[in-house]
């Protein structure tokens, strides 16, 4: 089991835990051969400190992970670009049977989204699971008392 990164009894961790697990969609950052960065949108599911994305296999992101596992992480701004949470981590291509827990918690999170279409038909598609482990995030918030922030782990 890997180390939470998050400490629910300190708000901005907190805060940034609930828009990890509520949030529809989250930003992967891969790199190509080429040094390119690369950035898609992608549905996934929130498991400190594991973040848990179902891909089609033959896409860019991928290859990319091929051949470099470092990501990073964004979710959209909210409250007007105030409210920011970011990350990064390494990727690990694997196994539908290694990922079960996450694949549960993704057909509660996206049923409303999916309607009738069975997550196992929609795992036809996008049957390739992606493990970011983060090693790192950031979030900040501004709030009525100041500017919440965090970068964890924080050093000491």
């Amino acid at each position: 089991m890997s180390t939470r990164l998050l400490d629910p009894a300190v708000p901005v961790e907190a805060h940034a835990g609930e828009r990890l697990a509520g949030a529809p969609v989250i930003w992967l950052g891969t790199v190509a051969p080429d040094g390119r960065p690369h950035t898609v949108p992608v549905w996934f599911t929130w498991d400190d400190p594991k973040v848990t994305i179902f891909s089609r296999p033959d896409t860019a992101k991928v290859g990319h992970l091929r051949a470099h596992a470092a990501v990073s992480v964004a979710l959209d701004t909210a409250e007007e670009g105030t409210d920011v949470v970011t990350g990064s981590g390494k990727a690990v291509l694997t196994e539908l049977a290694r990922v079960e827990r996450a694949l549960d918690a993704f057909g509660r999170k996206y049923a409303p989204v999916l309607g009738e279409q069975p997550l196992d038909a929609w795992l036809m598609t996008f049957s390739l699971p992606i493990v970011v482990t983060l090693d790192r995030l950031v979030a900040w918030r501004s709030t009525s008392a100041g500017l919440e922030y965090r970068s964890l782990p924080s050093a000491g």
